[in-house]
């Protein structure tokens, strides 16, 4: 808990930061004081702009249902089904830290919290297992990193998001789905490819929860059950819908003597829940006066315009240029102020260069949010690293390479937003779910390097070629990528079987 309140400290601090140079810029610009004042304290553009307003509707209810759920042991529920479910697999340790991470990812807002949280538990059973200490801690920070791109609750951003893009909850909820699978698949396909390689086995079964026994707690998601139902149909509102969801919670706890919510625990809830709110609230804040500075110096505007005439109008240049400033933008910025930033700097340079409004939103998200992984300043990586004891820079990039999903999917559905289930048909999802599925296959087998035996450096090339092809949706290029990859594994299987039969 207290190495958790020390990363928090540091990413306010960092936040902080970023806004102090905001308001010496606004200053250096020639804004006179006065009107910084009134744009900051008394306009709808600074302080009391979208993220406070929306923290204080949505956001606060929602930390004060996850401080409920924490205390019906949903957590430990989460690694014990995820441990039962993969942890004999090989590898077992890392996918149950895959599975538990996304899990718990739908109601943690934090992705060092998560981490931390998680990592404590799984990070040690990697090592014993096997894993090397870097890659232990890049798993964990990877997969707790997606948790923040996890329907639905998405640390909190997609309250924020509803707002930005004037659509309902249920349908940001949805889109993000299957972008968000396809993360968390290729985090699974390279620990399972890692193991594979090094010969890893998974836990003992007879070591395992059994799942009859996990089954029993069942009801423990009840209230996550109640309260995708509530939002998604549209039958009450979003504040009554997490507060019936709080109730559930409570009367779901009365069934597990060991975590049942008493008076205490009640008010310990009550408690977590509002520190939790102060941390949000003060990123909502800063996120503000960061918004109120851009807007009154048309900083905005003049990043708009740099970023258009250094690509020359060229679609893919922008996206490039976008993600790097997302991601610098990004750093040590948590889940809620970091999306704030983003929506309000970077969306708009992806709009003016034709974007659809949604994908241009889910673009810049995706990109702030892994600044928590990517160096220099990945503070998820960090955390994971001080739990493996590995080396902080190391982990960072051995988990930039695990989360390259997040690299390249947030491309496609930019460039067709179909992948976000925009103008898409019932038959055009399908294929688009089934090719994408193949095509994070080709891309985790070729960062990993190794299938059925080691992967030579053109065929690994090759492999990313044909899942990239497979990602983008497309007839032609579906047919050619799947083409490829399949005479690729096939050449693998058939290859590696030879040589076991020439080594007997």
């Amino acid at each position: 808990s207290g190495g958790t309140n020390v990363v928090l400290f540091a990413i306010i601090q960092g936040l902080t930061f970023v806004a102090g140079v905001l308001v010496l810029y606004t200053f250096i610009d020639g804004i006179a004081f006065d009107r910084f004042i009134y744009t900051i304290f008394y306009s709808v553009n600074g302080i009391l702009s979208t993220p406070v307003n929306v923290c204080a509707k949505f956001i606060v209810v929602f930390i004060i249902f996850g401080a409920f759920l924490e205390r019906t042991g949903i957590a430990n529920f989460f690694i014990d089904l995820a441990n039962s479910v993969a942890g004999s697999a090989s590898g077992g340790p890392a996918k149950v830290a895959v599975v538990a991470s996304a899990l718990e990812g739908m109601v943690s807002g934090s992705s060092v919290a998560n981490t931390v949280g998680s990592g404590s538990v799984t990070i040690p059973m990697m090592k014993k297992t096997g894993y090397r200490a870097e890659f232990a801690g890049a798993v964990e920070a990877a997969a707790s990193t997606g948790g923040q791109i996890m329907p639905p609750i998405m640390g909190a951003a997609a309250f924020l998001m509803t707002e930005y893009v004037n659509e309902p909850y249920g349908q940001i909820a949805v889109r993000a789905i299957l972008p968000a699978v396809l993360y968390f698949l290729g985090i699974f396909i390279a620990v399972h490819l890692e193991a594979k390689k090094f010969g890893l086995r998974g836990i003992p079964r007879s070591e395992l929860p059994k799942f009859s026994q996990l089954i029993r707690k069942i009801y423990l998601l009840a209230p996550l059950v109640i309260l995708i139902y509530l939002v998604t149909s549209n039958s009450n509102t979003i504040q009554v819908s997490a507060s019936i969801a709080i109730i559930v919670a409570v009367v779901a706890s009365l069934f597990d003597k060991d975590n049942r919510i008493t008076p205490k625990r009640f008010f310990e809830a009550r408690a977590a829940g509002a520190r939790g709110t102060i941390t949000v609230a003060v990123a909502c804040g800063i996120a503000g006066v960061i918004a109120g500075c851009i807007t009154v110096t048309g900083l905005g505007s003049k990043l708009i315009s740099g970023v258009i005439a250094l690509s020359g109008g060229n679609v893919m240049i922008g996206l490039v240029l976008t993600m790097i400033c997302c991601i610098i933008l990004g750093m040590g910025v948590p889940t809620t102020a970091n999306y704030c930033i983003m929506a309000t700097t970077c969306a708009p340079i992806l709009q003016e260069l034709g974007v659809d409004l949604i994908a241009a939103h889910f673009f810049v998200f995706y990109f702030g949010i892994v600044a928590d992984i990517t160096p220099p300043v990945a503070l998820a990586a960090y955390a994971g690293s001080a739990i493996a004891k590995s080396n902080p820079m190391k982990t960072g990039v051995q988990a930039t390479k695990l989360a390259i999903g997040a690299f390249i999917v947030p491309y496609v559905f930019a460039l067709n937003p179909s992948m976000l289930f925009i103008n898409a048909s019932v038959g055009d999802i399908v294929l688009i779910c089934a090719t994408a599925v193949l095509g994070m296959f080709g891309i985790a087998a070729a960062m990993n390097g190794y299938l059925f035996k080691k992967i030579q450096w053109y065929m690994r090339i090759a492999f990313m070629v044909g899942g990239l092809m497979l990602l983008v949706p497309g007839l032609v290029t579906d047919i050619a990528g799947l083409v490829l990859l399949a005479a690729l594994t096939a050449y693998q299987y058939f290859s590696a079987r030879g040589s076991i039969a020439r080594a007997a």
